[in-house]
């Protein structure tokens, strides 16, 4: 892939918005930006990495590294940048994106397992796109099974089903939780699903499922 965004023009954009935005919040944390690491190039191929360091990294990766991934996400819409562009700049610490990719390589083998030896969908939480792309890819080289992203918006997941079964079962809708200021929760308690936990799914049909948006292969 071409580098389309450098150091050496993108990079004083980053730094400057991001030294406002840890000022105001008072956050002990300092960056860097790097060109990208390419230790996973069949998952991640970023042009650039912001690596945080610092006394409060750790808020960063609470619930997932939520605050780390929109961090990520309002600096791309800073430097209004394309959604399919998304993936090449790529925020990171403590080698949570390494960890993670490793982390959903496992999980996809572990599910594709159960799919082959039970006959059965398995139906994994929402994720974003590029967690989405990790499923894809990890099982690209699995005869025996299919994986496709369902649903939309942010409950748009990964569904993991035998080849021989003709289409993605009618699946029930997941739950829309509250949100409840500091996050999404449910009965007012923040609650954080594990990231390999997904559902299996009877023998038999579950609910409907929103027809207008339908399962879509995944191509990125």
């Amino acid at each position: 892939m071409t580098r389309k965004y450098s150091i050496q023009e993108t990079g004083p954009r980053i730094e400057s918005f991001l030294r406002q935005i840890i000022s105001d919040a008072g956050f002990d944390l300092t960056f860097k930006v790097e060109l990208g690491d390419h230790s996973n190039p069949d998952f991640e191929n970023p042009d650039l990495a912001v690596k945080f360091e610092g006394g409060d990294v750790d808020y960063l990766l609470t619930n997932r590294a939520e605050l780390l991934l929109a961090l990520e996400l309002v600096t791309q819409e800073m430097l209004g940048m394309h959604s399919d562009d998304h993936s090449r700049i790529a925020f990171d610490a403590n080698d949570y994106r390494a960890l993670r990719i490793e982390e959903l390589r496992a999980s996809a083998l572990a599910a594709a397992d159960k799919v082959k030896s039970g006959g059965n969908y398995f139906r994994f939480n929402p994720m974003n796109s590029r967690e989405r792309r990790v499923i894809h890819i990890a099982l690209r080289n699995e005869p025996l099974v299919r994986s496709e992203s369902f649903g939309g918006g942010p409950q748009r997941g990964v569904v993991i089903y035998p080849v021989d079964m003709p289409a993605i079962p009618d699946l029930p809708a997941l739950p829309v939780p509250a949100y409840s200021g500091g996050g999404f929760a449910s009965g007012g308690a923040r609650q954080e699903r594990p990231p390999a936990f997904g559902d299996r799914g009877p023998r038999g049909r579950g609910g409907p499922r929103d027809r207008d948006r339908g399962p879509r292969r995944e191509r990125r």
